[in-house]
């Protein structure tokens, strides 16, 4: 996702300084930009405590914090939850809630799915041979879909005595988009893993893994070729400065809290979910081909969802309130033909 914008003049400039130095180098040797780019990303974030380890893409990162968790507790039982995406990688796409994109290969997981907000089914099936429990900041691709405090709370009480470890999938809902760095952050609570990728690199491949203090992931038990190399460390620490410097932590949740409070007020919304500029947009009807006209008459591009009835809404954290009036336009104009076909 893109998080600061296409072509920033900042990140643009990053990249281009750092492809004419070099652009790839093993990561046999010291890379000055990894160091960089975790001390930013920890003081941005306030996880300047834990480690880093850099690696290409969300799924790729989650993989790696769930071989992690099995390194570090000797378990293999995941518990994931209904509606979960995770990535597309042989145990991340296990952990993902949709068999139509699991192979027959996938199946030898040890997965669990229980449904989100439900302590009783936590409550019964977090027991001591559980491995991890993963858990997206806000489901996305469900339609936007959030925990509630109290769950994250209750989660992590669960974790700490049953010994599992609390991964935080924030590949999308991290990154300042829900007007907090991390959507967990409202819940106040700290997991032991946090998986980052989309909006670090804003289009650029690069993702991590955020390591709590009291885990050891000792040399030789990740790795990885092309993760953390220059160029993504250079979109990496560029997207980190601009979102500093320009406040669009607060700018993603002040404009969030505009867009959702004019989009409630529109005839045919039955339900706005979400936090900052994360946002779903459920409709009393199929939004498919509200989706396509507004990119194919008003060049408004928005997301799907396996709730088909819902709209996502991930414009860039610099999206200001005149691009905001556009698409509440746009989309107003959009949605007339819709309405007057389901009255």
């Amino acid at each position: 996702m893109i998080s600061i914008g296409h072509t920033h003049p900042h990140y643009v400039k990053k990249i281009e300084e750092q492809l004419e130095k070099i652009a790839f180098y093993s990561n046999s040797v010291k890379i000055r930009q990894q160091e960089e780019l975790s001390q930013k990303l920890g003081e941005l974030s306030e996880y300047n405590d834990y480690d880093l380890f850099l690696c290409n893409s969300g799924a790729e990162a989650n993989e790696n914090a769930l071989k992690l968790s099995s390194f570090h507790n000797g378990r293999k039982k995941i518990i994931a939850f209904e509606k979960s995406f995770h990535g597309r990688t042989s145990l991340a796409v296990a952990a993902t809630n949709d068999p139509s994109i699991q192979a027959p290969i996938n199946s030898s997981h040890d997965i669990i799915f229980l449904p989100l907000n439900d302590e009783a089914a936590l409550m019964k099936l977090l027991t001591k041979d559980v491995c991890a429990v993963i858990i997206e900041g806000i489901q996305g691709v469900a339609g936007i879909q959030a925990p509630s405090d109290d769950f994250f709370k209750f989660l992590r009480k669960k974790c700490d005595e049953t010994g599992a470890l609390m991964i935080l999938d924030e590949v999308q809902s991290g990154y300042g988009r829900t007007g907090m760095f991390f959507a967990h952050q409202f819940a106040t609570i700290r997991p032991d893993i946090i998986t980052i990728a989309k909006g670090m690199g804003n289009g650029f491949p690069v993702a991590g893994v955020l390591i709590a203090p009291h885990l050891k992931a000792k040399h030789g038990m990740l790795g990885t070729t092309f993760g953390g190399a220059y160029l993504a460390c250079a979109a990496a620490i560029a997207v980190l400065d601009v979102i500093k410097e320009e406040r669009l932590i607060a700018n993603a949740a002040n404009m969030g809290s505009y867009l959702i409070e004019k989009v409630k007020k529109m005839d045919g919304v039955k339900e706005v979910r979400g936090k900052g500029l994360m946002i779903g947009v459920e409709m009393h009807f199929n939004a498919s081909a509200l989706r396509n006209d507004l990119v194919f008459k008003h060049q408004i591009f928005t997301g799907s969802a396996s709730n088909k009835n819902t709209v996502r809404l991930l414009p860039p954290l610099t999206v200001t309130q005149e691009e905001v009036d556009h698409f509440l336009k746009g989309f107003a104009l959009a949605l007339k033909p819709h309405l007057q076909s389901v009255s």
